[in-house]
């Protein structure tokens, strides 16, 4: 196991990490869980301003996920195998916020 591992996923058994395993992994961070709460606090109340903001903390934990990397550590992880590709969990996202913005828009612009 090489250092970049050590320090990105300490626990890592040394079996390359899938798409899906890395979407959890991500799903089930603190950040992830706390805009999961706040996206299902969107569709409960259809709160239309509400989901705006959580759209925005969406994209801004994505971005962090892949663009805020100035030292490349994390695409070295992906070559190691220790750190899956975010792709599945990107898409997951993004269907997610489509969904939460139609759900919460206001019934009678959606019947136009």
């Amino acid at each position: 196991m090489t250092e970049i591992c050590t320090q990105n996923r300490p626990d890592w058994d040394g079996i390359p990490v899938s798409g899906l395993q890395e979407a959890l992994a991500l799903a089930t961070s603190p950040a992830g869980l706390i805009l999961i709460t706040l996206t299902l606090l969107a569709f409960r109340f259809r709160h239309q301003w509400g989901a705006l903001v959580i759209l925005v903390l969406w994209v801004g934990y994505v971005s962090l996920l892949t663009m805020a990397d100035p030292t490349g550590t994390r695409a070295l992880a992906q070559a190691e195998g220790c750190i899956g590709s975010p792709t599945l969990f990107i898409g997951a996202v993004a269907a997610i916020c489509i969904g939460m913005i139609y759900y919460t828009t206001p019934s009678e612009a959606r019947d136009t």
